[in-house]
């Protein structure tokens, strides 16, 4: 359907038209593409001011007869919450046709980050963890948490969920939600070692300046995904626990530079060659999955622009087939 104008999407217009299932889809097939060479690789910049920073991310996806560029731009402003009563992170995300340069659309990037960065992680294990992965261990019970729950339970069926936060209250809620929504039992985990423990698949996703997982506090057969890093100076994966592991990746120079490979290697313990792959050589059958049940596999995710890319051209599509948002001019 032609369109003249750049809608302007909301937050509410992201989540109400893009569903966990079909972003699952169309990140796998991103990572597909990227693993076969197919795209170019994705941009990244970081901005620094006094009080946070900005993160940029860019890339270009093609999806059915279009292509289209994306660009996502993330103030990330840890003090916010106290100072201000803003959200941490805020953002915007524009979308372009990527063969004449035209706006499409611009819309809240936070939806389509959480979105895309748990759809990410369903992919990782539905290559990585074992088939029969069934207890999942959720370190940061926020908006990511939960949207981790939904993702996984997509690509592995959970019999249990454990939980932790160093916000009880938010653990508390997010198992409510849990055994609400999937009738499956959960429980709340004092410390991230005491969650990890008894996990097949266990998740980090906060914003942690401090290693949360050790080499000795992860069982033989897991899948641990780090999610919470984007930056110098976050970190939740030791790099004893990545020295340990296979070591599987979504972009090898943006988690090297700034994942929490970038800190087993400033330890010494890793290299960039040590990595056993990125994950799109892994969807696109260059490199292999998991080879058996007792190795440890940990996927260091950074968070790629051409996720970003698929699930906003799939909102945009959907916004345009719907009538949904607001239509603009810049043109005018």
């Amino acid at each position: 359907m032609p369109h003249d104008g750049t809608l302007i999407l909301t937050r509410r217009d992201v989540r109400e038209t893009l569903e966990m299932a079909e972003c699952v889809d169309a990140v796998e097939r991103a990572f597909r593409l990227y693993g076969a060479g197919e795209v170019p690789a994705p941009a990244v910049a970081a901005v620094h001011v006094t009080n946070g920073g900005f993160h940029i991310k860019a890339g270009v996806l093609p999806v059915g007869a279009q292509s289209f560029f994306v660009a996502k731009t993330n103030g990330n402003f840890p003090g916010n919450p106290a100072r201000h009563g803003l959200p941490t992170i805020q953002g915007t995300l524009v979308v372009c046709d990527a063969d004449r340069g035209t706006p499409l659309a611009v819309m809240d990037s936070i939806e389509i980050t959480a979105l895309r960065t748990a759809a990410a992680t369903a992919v990782a294990a539905r290559y990585l963890a074992r088939k029969n992965a069934s207890a999942f261990a959720i370190i940061g019970c926020g908006l990511q948490g939960e949207m981790h729950v939904r993702s996984l339970s997509l690509v592995r069926q959970p019999s249990r969920l454990i939980l932790h936060d160093i916000n009880p209250d938010a653990a508390r809620a997010l198992a409510a939600r849990v055994m609400r929504d999937f009738a499956v039992p959960a429980v709340i985990a004092s410390s991230p070692s005491e969650a990890a423990a008894g996990a097949d698949i266990c998740v980090t996703c906060t914003p942690s300046t401090e290693f949360l997982l050790d080499e000795d506090d992860v069982p033989a057969g897991a899948f641990v995904a780090g999610v919470g890093v984007d930056s110098e100076r976050k970190r939740e994966l030791s790099p004893g626990l990545l020295k340990r592991s296979r070591v599987v990746v979504d972009v090898l120079a943006q988690c090297a530079a700034f994942g929490d490979l970038h800190h087993a290697i400033e330890a010494g313990v890793l290299s960039a060659d040590s990595v056993d792959a990125e994950l799109g050589a892994v969807v696109a059958d260059r490199k292999p999955g998991r080879e058996s049940d007792s190795e440890v596999i940990v996927f260091d995710s950074t968070g790629m622009a051409l996720l970003d890319a698929a699930a906003a051209a799939l909102v945009y599509e959907r916004a345009l087939a719907t009538g949904r948002g607001t239509s603009v001019s810049f043109a005018d």
